[in-house]
Parts: structure tokens; sequence; C-alpha cells
């Protein structure tokens, strides 16, 4: 499964079943049409889309379809980051940091923890 693949409505609906499943078709159409507005038939279609796509997985339970995640969140959110990374700023992160550095996208609590994981990951690589 290719989470690049995802656009952003379906990352929408993969959230919701990542908090909580397996979930039938019903409750996530609940969900998020109170949160998007979007019409039962717009939820539909973006579950068919993931099941296809291999992000997601049905199961026949009575007269429901249950709907489970096929693929881990962070799996995909290191994915995503990855081809973001690529697209934006070939590959390098350093650009990426100082862009959010440089635009005051930081907090001191956000670099305070930057650094802890820098000097953790430093130990990790030789």
């Amino acid at each position: 499964m290719d989470s690049s693949a995802i656009s952003a409505a379906e990352w929408k609906v993969m959230r919701v079943l990542w908090e909580k499943h397996p979930q039938p078709a019903y409750d996530i159409i609940q969900t998020l049409e109170e949160s998007e507005a979007w019409a039962p038939n717009t939820i539909k279609t973006l579950l068919n889309r993931l099941v296809k796509k291999k992000a997601l997985k049905v199961q026949p339970y009575k007269n429901l379809y249950l709907y489970s995640p096929a693929v881990e969140e962070a799996a995909c959110v290191r994915t995503e980051s990855q081809s973001l990374l690529k697209r934006l700023f070939n590959g390098d992160v350093r650009p990426l940091l100082i862009h959010f550095a440089e635009n005051d996208q930081l907090t001191a609590d956000d670099l305070k923890e930057l650094q802890k994981i820098l000097k953790k990951s430093k130990g990790h690589k030789k």
C-alpha cells in the first residue's frame, strides 16, 4: 500500500478508523457527516477506494460490513512524510527544519524536543 496514493479526504476516513475499529459503514458515515458535512455516498465512495487501495479491510458481519485499517497509521505517516520531503526538499530534511525555524513555526518546546530526539538519534548513528 502506497500511502502517497491516499487523498486528503481519504486520510480523514483513515483517522476515524485508526481511532476505533472495526466499525460499520453507518458509524463511519455518522462521524464524517458531523465533522466534515459530507454526504453518505461520498463517504461510501471513499471507503470503497480505500478498500481497493488495500488501506482498509472489510469483513461481512451479519447484515453489515465492518471496516478496519489494513495499514498502521505510523507507517502511512512515515511514507507520506518521506514523499513530502522528496517532493519539496529533494529528500533533504535540513531545508525543511530551516524553513520551520525561520518562519517561527517551532516553539521553544518544539526545539527542546527536537534537540532530545537529535541527541538520541546521534547515539544510534556512527
